[in-house]
């Protein structure tokens, strides 16, 4: 058996969910002549199956366009003869991917997929996780710049997850912007899509999210929230007996540089649920 025919099993999956299906035709393909002998759909299923396996360089195309496991995922002409070249792929992810419209597509599929997923067993509530993230880059990358606080040069991305592991919505940013940078164009999608769809929203989040700004949008969507807090040295002062309390396992909290979880409820009325 090939090496990578364990893939086959997501296959199965991902053709009774019809995620790769949504997602190739979300695309737009703007290729022309001999370009188009692989389908968008088989070439991402490549990129995206290669990855699963542990293959993060484009370059692996060359042996797994003869993978009989892989040919098969890639579906069209690759059952019978090969998938992508690394040239083919390459092209597929820096030129084809990095159009406007498809870069747009792309930030709406992962929602578009929990959707799906959520149509067949809708959550009741539903929990935001908000977080930055580094991804250390090597070369002459655009946008890929040093980053202080992880001593390294990067991309510096911004996540949203929700309780089940499932990423909701990403940003790709320089490596030197802040934490927090364009949190409302990656936050704000998430939420007016589940606008009406759950009884229950909340969203935690870091240190870094602790600004006026984030707190009346979420109080505005009626979204609770917790929020590290930074350190106040005057504050910590003030309640300093709550911080050297005992917690319900009996062991003593401990203090760390940031304060501890700030939880809001917005203030009374009507329910978001349509």
């Amino acid at each position: 058996m090939p090496g990578d025919a364990g893939l086959l099993a997501y296959r199965e999956l991902d053709d009774a969910l019809g995620l790769s299906v949504m997602a190739g035709e979300m695309l737009a393909d703007a290729r022309t002549g001999k370009n188009g002998r692989h389908a968008l759909v088989g070439l991402l299923r490549q990129s995206l199956f290669g990855r699963l396996a542990g293959y993060e360089d484009v370059n692996d195309a060359e042996r797994l366009r003869h993978d009989p496991a892989m040919r098969w995922i890639v579906g069209g002409k690759a059952v019978v003869g090969r998938a992508a070249s690394p040239s083919q792929i390459g092209r597929f992810e820096t030129q084809w991917l990095a159009t406007d419209k498809n870069l747009s597509a792309l930030a709406d599929l992962s929602g578009q997929w929990i959707d799906l997923v959520h149509g067949r067993r809708p959550p009741r509530g539903i929990v935001f996780d908000m977080d930055s993230s580094v991804s250390p880059t090597h070369g002459e990358q655009e946008n890929s710049v040093w980053n202080g606080h992880y001593a390294c040069t990067c991309y510096h991305p911004l996540f949203v997850f929700n309780q089940f592991g499932d990423l909701e919505r990403c940003a790709l940013r320089p490596g030197n912007v802040h934490s927090a940078d364009g949190w409302k164009d990656v936050l704000d999608p998430v939420v007016q899509r589940y606008r009406g769809k759950v009884t229950r929203i909340f969203c935690r989040a870091d240190a870094a999210f602790a600004m006026p700004e984030v707190y009346e949008f979420l109080e505005a969507e009626r979204i609770k929230y917790a929020i590290w807090l930074p350190a106040n040295q005057v504050l910590q002062g003030r309640i300093g007996y709550l911080l050297s309390s005992v917690r319900s396992d009996d062991r003593p909290m401990k203090s760390s540089g940031s304060m501890p979880i700030l939880a809001i409820r917005p203030q009374p009325g009507p329910s978001r649920a349509g």
